[in-house]
Formats: C-alpha cells, sequence, structure tokens
C-alpha cells in the first residue's frame, strides 16, 4: 500500500506542471497563431486606461519575479514550493485579483488574444501531457521584444524561472494567450 501511495506521489509530481523531459525541436520551425477578437477603445479613453493595465501588470509582475528560483511543489503557493497554476494564483491575489486556482480553470478567463498582440501581464497555456487532452500548464508575460515573448511560470525540473516561447519545447506545447487586464 505504502509502495502505490508514493508511486502515485511520484505520477502526480511528473504530470503536474511542465516537462518531465525537456524535448528538443531544433530542425523544425513551428508558427503558433491564436485567434481571437480585438476590442474597439476611443482614442481618449485608451492612454488612460493602457496606463492603469501597465501598472497593474507591473505590479504583478514583480510579485511573480519575488518568487525566482523557489523550487517545485505541486499544489505549492509558498517560497518553500510552488507549482505553475499557484505561482499565477498568488501573484494575481497579492495585486487584489481573485482568479481560479488550476491552469485549466484559468485558461476558461480572460479574453484570447493573437500571439503576436500579447504584452506584459497576459497568460499563455500549454498542453506538456502527451496523453492529456486538456491545459495543465500557465506561464505570466514578463517581457516582451518584437517576436521574443519572455514567461515566468514552474517546472517540476528548474522551479520558478523565465522562459522563453521561442524555446522549441514550450513553442510545441503552446495552446493560447489570454488578456486578464
Amino acid at each position: 500500500m505504502l509502495r502505490k501511495t508514493i508511486f502515485l506521489l511520484f505520477l502526480f509530481a511528473l504530470i503536474g506542471c511542465g516537462p518531465g523531459k525537456r524535448k528538443r525541436t531544433y530542425s523544425k520551425t513551428r508558427t503558433v497563431t491564436v485567434e481571437g477578437s480585438t476590442k474597439e477603445t476611443s482614442p481618449e479613453e485608451k492612454p488612460e486606461k493602457e496606463e492603469r493595465e501597465n501598472a497593474k501588470a507591473e505590479a504583478i509582475i514583480s510579485t511573480a519575479m519575488g518568487f525566482s528560483g523557489t523550487r517545485y511543489k505541486y499544489g505549492g503557493t509558498t517560497k518553500k514550493g510552488m507549482d505553475c497554476s499557484g505561482l499565477v494564483y498568488v501573484s494575481l491575489k497579492e495585486n487584489e485579483i481573485l482568479f481560479p486556482r488550476t491552469s485549466y480553470q484559468m485558461a476558461l478567463e480572460g479574453e484570447k488574444i493573437q500571439v503576436e498582440d500579447v504584452e506584459k501581464g497576459d497568460l499563455l497555456f500549454f498542453k506538456t501531457s502527451k496523453t492529456g487532452k486538456r491545459i495543465n500548464h500557465v506561464g505570466l508575460v514578463v517581457d516582451v521584444d518584437g517576436d521574443d515573448i519572455k514567461f515566468i511560470h514552474a517546472t517540476t525540473s528548474r522551479g520558478v524561472l523565465v522562459s522563453s516561447l521561442r524555446e522549441g519545447y514550450w513553442n510545441y506545447a503552446f495552446v493560447k494567450a489570454m488578456r486578464i487586464l
């Protein structure tokens, strides 16, 4: 019985958030497009709204970056250990935004956006399991430099760190981007 329990815990840790094994896809370039709609805003309303959203996004990113280097822990939400959805959940909660706790539930919130329209503070969703049919990983966009999108997330192998959507594994596992601010 104890062996079965330990095996199940180990299995859950492997399929929790992020990859157990990095998949190299250097030989192929994969282009990702995301369908979505855009909202029209009047020129007078746009700058003030953008400033508020940018300030909120920066605050959320700052909170998330404070967890850099934290080890991975399935279901974790503290400096002692954290999983991907826990990182996003805590970063949003500490900035007065209530959000679902799991990545697949988070993926149902917000406005779907094109990957080329991604900005700081947006969320990126992934399917990292070969057999799983639903989203099981989330990252928070921390920087956009042209077509290079950097996001902070928690992986089972390396804990909380910043990665690039250009990396083969993450580009391959990418599903969609959502705007929540």
